[in-house]
């Protein structure tokens, strides 16, 4: 798997499929690219699959700053550069999804659709109190602190945590939530979805957040899901049933794009 080299990072990434659709997985708070390997496997031949482990996560380089989403989105913009990507459809789960909101607000050229899978925002305000207390755990106890937080058991995805240096879950949290600019809170998720301009599709785990989300404009061909009983990685948890559901809806969006098409009406004679 290469290595990209910008700026003041170096990002490990994995590149593969056809010509197709081309799909830019975003990984969450402390994970990394391989955490789509489920995902990646159930995806049908031809989809063009990009996977990059975000600064400070994986085997990419962990300098001492530049963990905001913005700083995070600004890499993967660089990596598709790099790859001679003009467009991508950013699939982002937890962190990653504020990370590939990012990508779609800021970048709508780049960004035909989006997909978010249970993202960390549109925090209550009953979520919003714990913020700061959480901030300070983090600043403390560094990555036992973030498994703690996510209630990890034994196996992968604690793995993948606790490797993550503390300062990178420590600033990556700061950023998602308490510096200036951060989306976390439902006030704030609220103005920043409100500037999407391409469809987006978000599966949530949980049917308040889901039927929160479901009230918010939204451009035409979005959609919002829910799959109950599951947890925080519903995509790994039901990978087949995520691909399906991922495919099925890019496959619908084209479909509509077609038929839009088909019934504008001709250009006026000059």
């Amino acid at each position: 798997m290469p290595f990209a080299r910008f700026r003041e990072v170096t990002l490990h990434y994995a590149h593969q499929g056809g010509e197709g659709r081309v799909l830019l997985l975003v990984h969450g708070w402390g994970g990394d690219g391989r955490a789509w390997g489920p995902v990646v496997a159930a995806l049908p031949p031809g989809m063009r699959v990009i996977a990059a482990d975000l600064r400070g996560h994986g085997r990419s380089s962990a300098p001492p700053s530049g963990y905001r989403p913005a700083d995070l989105a600004g890499d993967l913009v660089a990596l598709l550069d790099l790859l001679g990507v003009a467009e991508a459809v950013p699939v982002g789960h937890s962190m990653g999804a504020q990370v590939a909101t990012v990508l779609a607000v800021e970048h709508p050229e780049r960004v035909p659709a989006l997909v978010v899978i249970d993202p960390a925002y549109g925090a209550s305000a009953e979520e919003e109190l714990r913020f700061a207390g959480r901030m300070a755990a983090l600043r403390a106890g560094g990555a036992r602190a973030a498994a703690r937080q996510l209630a990890l058991p034994p196996g992968p995805i604690r793995d993948q945590v606790l490797a993550t240096p503390d300062h990178v879950l420590a600033q990556c949290y700061e950023g998602l939530y308490l510096a200036p600019g951060a989306f976390g809170a439902r006030p704030a998720t609220a103005a920043y979805l409100a500037r999407r301009r391409v469809p987006a599709l978000c599966l949530r785990s949980r049917p308040e957040p889901a039927a929160w989300e479901e009230s918010l404009p939204a451009p035409p061909g979005s959609r919002v899901v829910t799959w109950p009983g599951t947890g925080h990685w519903p995509h790994l948890e039901r990978p087949a049933a995520f691909a399906r559901l991922l495919v099925e809806w890019l496959d619908g969006l084209d479909r509509r794009a077609g038929e839009c098409a088909r019934v504008s009406p001709p250009s006026p004679s000059a």
